[in-house]
């Protein structure tokens, strides 16, 4: 049994969290790859993720989720709310069975998560221009959690917790420029919503920032003009072009890329392959 087979057996009688579609399960993986007898703790970060992905889309007010009917667009807000709590508790309920450290590294990163989620929110309501102010909202969103799964399997296989939380923060940063990139440059078919759907909902992503940095006054004025906008074909080209123009998207890859190398020059000394694997494949993402 993997551990999303025994995350599914522990929401089973739940109808509806079989109709939410599973994701590629990375944290769970580096969890069990770091120690392949950490099965049921890959198990309860995944919920803890899943969960997270539950309240996100409410938030959101997200109709699809991996290409499917969101829970909350299928059974309502209060049920996917509710079925988010109830993720939520229950992985606690199994968290206390590890030790009192493992438990801390978890919890403290379910903490930065939520703190980022009210973060992300809080920038969205105006043009953010502060690259400290989003690198840190998308440390506590995205990587703090991927950091934690690396610190908990490395506490409970007798490694140094730090270099794999560095290795878990990094590929989890990365991650999400990569993620910024792609909502830019590719078309809605192949990331499953609109282009630059970030801008649209007041995101103003790495490539952004940097792209605010160098264009000039008639430029600057007319993507200010754009900001929370549905954008045309016509003027979504025009700033894949701007972005061109200036290196952006190039700069933003770069500093993916060193990341990364970072990432695995970090646990370097313990030979881990796969873990190699994941990171060199997060910036390997057309872009």
């Amino acid at each position: 049994m993997n551990f999303l087979d025994i995350l599914d057996k522990r929401f089973e009688k739940y109808e509806e969290y079989k109709d939410i579609k599973k994701g590629k399960g990375i944290r769970g993986k580096i969890i069990t790859i770091i120690n392949p007898n950490a099965k049921k703790l890959a198990a309860i970060v995944e919920g803890i993720h899943l969960a997270s992905l539950l309240h996100d889309d409410v938030i959101d007010e997200a109709d699809t989720r991996r290409g499917v009917k969101s829970i909350n667009a299928k059974y309502g807000d209060f049920t996917a709310v509710m079925l988010g709590d109830i993720i939520y508790s229950t992985c606690f309920y199994d968290l206390v069975d590890f030790d009192k450290e493992v438990a801390k590294i978890i919890s403290n990163a379910v903490r930065l998560l939520s703190e980022g989620e009210l973060e992300d929110v809080k920038l969205s309501k105006n043009i953010n221009l502060d690259k400290d102010k989003y690198m840190q909202m998308i440390y506590k969103k995205t990587a703090s959690l991927i950091e934690a799964s690396c610190k908990a399997s490395a506490f409970l296989s007798n490694y140094d917790v730090e270099k794999f939380g560095t290795y878990g923060r990094n590929i989890g940063i990365a991650f999400q420029i990569i993620d910024d990139l792609l909502d830019i440059t590719q078309d809605s078919k192949t990331i499953g919503k609109p282009s630059m759907h970030d801008f649209y909902e007041g995101k103003t992503t790495l490539p952004f920032i940097y792209l605010f940095e160098k264009v000039n006054d008639k430029e600057k004025e007319k993507l200010i003009s754009l900001y929370k906008k549905k954008l045309s074909n016509d003027e979504i080209e025009w700033i894949r072009e701007l972005m061109k123009k200036y290196g952006v998207l190039e700069k933003c890859y770069f500093e993916a890329k060193n990341l990364v190398e970072e990432a695995k020059d970090a646990i370097k000394d313990y030979k881990i392959t796969k873990l190699e694997n994941i990171a060199d494949k997060i910036v390997e993402r057309k872009y």
